[in-house]
């Protein structure tokens, strides 16, 4: 038989969706799975853009440019524009969902065995695009003591070889919720800067912030154009998780002409996606807005109800929809299955991520899981009780 290449076999499985099978499961014995284990908004997608697909006088469904539409691209310079970044449409180039632009970055700025250190626990696909792309993920732990702040840059320090070649961060950060401050960001510019690397950003989760405080993006900070690389996406942004839109943003214009080939190779972003993207740009900030509130309460809730349950200890979001929960186990992989197995309250259960697929360093994350507050408030009570009636019935 023909063998799996070694890349294929390293590669691993989503924290998130490995124990799909299990929920369906549960499903076809007719048990409720409540979902608290992805990032899949239930706030509806702004109207303005589905109305331009919808809408739309097509007669031949063409390749779009590689790089994205030139009028998507602009739309895209001015709405960075209202957050303080300056940037023009030749700065960006329109990819399939943020995730095909992180590979992009891995490509173009990084060699098989080169090094990039991201804290963790980070979003669990930067593992895959590393294994996909040759490169070394080099852990720096955060901890769920001080709410995953930045760790020490003498820390970081400690770690860059003459492998390492970047630093990613998620700002606001998926799966701990974590919102990086002016301070930390200008502390990560002047460390790429005195040590020549790249310093990346996964902004997708930027609307969403709590209790008034700014997202500060890598691009604002003067002096970092030839070091900053922005991932975006419309998916969270607007409710649009299959569009599978999102683009990479850098001044580096080697850096961008570089990633050019890369998207060459794939030819265009979806046409469709792209016009029903470039409509919800029009979105009117009142939707950002009530959606922010309604996060902010959701997060609210779900952090006092979890706050109730013995020995449980839960990170505080300053943004995104995620939070890190440490829970009173060994195992939350055992744990998050079992619920789904062999567990119900009232023929309900609840699905979670088990954090450790969130981490690099073996062994860490193992008593945590990653809740999504993407669900109606009702929903989360619910589910934080039944969470705390398994927790007993596990312990026990």
């Amino acid at each position: 038989m023909p063998s799996i290449s070694a890349k294929g076999l390293q590669m691993p499985a989503s924290p998130i969706r490995k124990l799909v099978p299990y929920a369906e499961e549960a499903k076809k014995r007719g048990t409720h799975v409540i979902h608290l284990n992805i990032g899949q908004p239930d706030i509806k997608t702004p109207q303005i853009a589905l109305d331009a697909v919808r809408n739309h006088t097509i007669e031949v469904l063409a390749y779009s440019m590689t790089e994205g539409s030139e009028q998507y691209r602009e739309k895209i310079a001015a709405y960075y524009a209202k957050k303080d970044i300056q940037v023009t449409s030749n700065d960006i180039i329109v990819t399939t969902g943020g995730s095909e632009a992180l590979s992009f970055v891995m490509g173009t700025i990084m060699d098989a065995e080169d090094e990039i250190i991201i804290p963790e626990p980070f979003y669990a696909n930067y593992n895959g695009f590393a294994t996909a792309s040759g490169v070394n993920v080099v852990p720096i732990v955060s901890t769920i003591e001080n709410n995953f702040a930045l760790p020490a840059i003498a820390d970081f320090e400690k770690l860059i070889t003459p492998k390492t070649k970047a630093i990613l961060i998620c700002n606001p950060g998926n799966p701990t919720g974590y919102l990086y401050s002016k301070d930390e960001i200008q502390q990560l510019a002047r460390l790429v800067k005195k040590h020549n690397l790249f310093l990346v950003a996964d902004e997708v989760y930027r609307e969403f912030t709590y209790e008034g405080r700014k997202h500060y993006s890598i691009l604002q900070e003067e002096g970092l154009e030839e070091h900053a690389i922005i991932v975006d996406s419309v998916s969270k942004r607007y409710s649009m998780c299959g569009a599978r839109i999102g683009c990479l943003v850098s001044k580096n214009k080697e850096v961008v002409q570089t990633a050019m080939k890369f998207a060459q190779a794939r030819l265009s972003p979806p046409t469709f996606a792209q016009i029903a993207s470039e409509a919800a740009l029009d979105t009117p900030q009142a939707y950002f807005d009530d959606v922010i509130e309604e996060y902010a309460e959701r997060r609210n809730i779900l952090i006092s109800e979890l706050q109730k349950l013995e020995g449980v200890k839960v990170a505080i979001p300053q943004g995104a929809f995620y939070c890190v929960v440490e829970l009173p186990i060994s195992n939350s992989d055992d744990f998050a299955q079992w619920l789904l197995e062999k567990f119900d309250v009232d023929g309900k259960t609840v699905m979670v991520a088990p954090a450790a697929g969130f981490y690099a360093t073996k062994g860490l994350g193992e008593n945590q899981i990653r809740i999504a507050y993407v669900l109606k408030k009702e929903q989360l009570i619910s589910a934080v009780q039944i969470l705390g009636a398994a927790l007993k019935k596990y312990n026990g």
